[in-house]
């Protein structure tokens, strides 16, 4: 395995439900990724359709797909010919009325290697996950649900978006084994927020995930959407997502610097080497007090601990 690669994340804005005319742009940024030297590379969450989860409406199910759907084909298919590791994200279909938010992995000729279901689901104004997926299933892993993937560039701890918020789930992969964390992502604004507000909330977004990269000594890589998606009704003014993809070393400092409207294959070089050194320097895994952890299972502690 290389301890140092060039990985590129996707920042695209999405235009429609068309998925034919979105895979064509993504195939062409994923190209030229690789063109410009990237072994790694990260699509943003549901990157095939728009983001359908502002409304409830029981006909987007019909965009939902299984593991080897026609986007896992050529995704799949890509990573082949190109000879690359890529993560996508799709909107599963498991079985009848079961559906679930899915990364999937491809490590050129060898196909799929791993997948990763969300297991945070949010259910929000604009962002009506629960109506449609599934949390993967905690209970048919021996880690929890929190399983890195292997790959020719190491292991990848894959998250996805609302994942990205809880350092559990970031803890769980790193102690797993993970080299780096991932997050495919679709997150923005309501337009009805002031200036002061959506940077509250952009910069938290940032703020969360270097501090996960941090606490973990590891690499962090976030690919979010970007650009402006109506609401399918007129019950909202839709989502302006704030793009701000970026790539984080193991101390949290930026490899690649967040733009909101940036479009493409976003790049930055992956030193896996420098986990090993930072962990040695700030030892937070050395140092924690796992006899004193008991309660972290429980949803809340209640006045007598009882």
């Amino acid at each position: 395995m290389n301890n140092t690669f060039i990985a590129a994340v996707i920042q695209q804005p999405i235009s429609g439900n068309e998925k034919s005319v979105n895979l064509s742009e993504t195939e062409q940024h994923i190209r030229d990724a690789v063109y410009q030297g990237a072994e790694l590379i990260v699509l943003q969450e549901l990157h095939a359709t728009r983001y359908v989860c502002q409304i409830e409406d029981t006909d987007v199910f019909d965009l939902a797909e299984p593991l080897d759907g026609v986007t896992a084909q050529l995704i799949g298919a890509l990573a082949e010919e190109l000879d690359v590791v890529i993560v996508m994200s799709g909107f599963e279909r498991r079985a009848a009325g079961l559906y679930h938010n899915t990364a999937q992995v491809f490590d050129g000729d060898q196909g799929r290697v791993g997948l990763y279901r969300k297991m945070h689901i949010p259910d929000d104004p604009g962002f009506y996950e629960k109506f449609y997926f599934t949390p993967g299933d905690a209970e048919s892993s021996k880690l929890n649900g929190f399983e890195p993937v292997q790959t020719r560039l190491g292991k990848l701890g894959i998250l996805i978006c609302w994942d990205q918020w809880y350092p559990e789930a970031a803890r769980l992969m790193a102690l797993a084994g993970a080299e780096c964390l991932i997050y495919p992502t679709a997150i923005g604004w309501d337009p009805n927020d002031d200036d002061d507000e959506q940077n509250r909330q952009r910069d938290a977004w940032l703020t969360i995930q270097r501090g996960h990269a941090i606490a973990n000594g590891l690499p962090v890589l976030v690919a979010n959407r970007t650009g402006y998606e109506p609401s399918p009704t007129d019950d909202s003014d839709g989502i302006e997502f704030w793009g701000s993809s970026f790539i984080t070393g193991p101390q949290g400092e930026y490899l690649l610097e967040p733009s909101i409207e940036a479009e493409g294959a976003l790049f930055a070089q992956i030193d896996l080497g420098r986990s090993e050194q930072v962990r040695r320097v700030w030892p937070f895994l050395r140092d924690r007090r796992v006899d004193a952890y008991q309660n972290m299972n429980r949803r809340w502690l209640d006045d007598d601990h009882s």
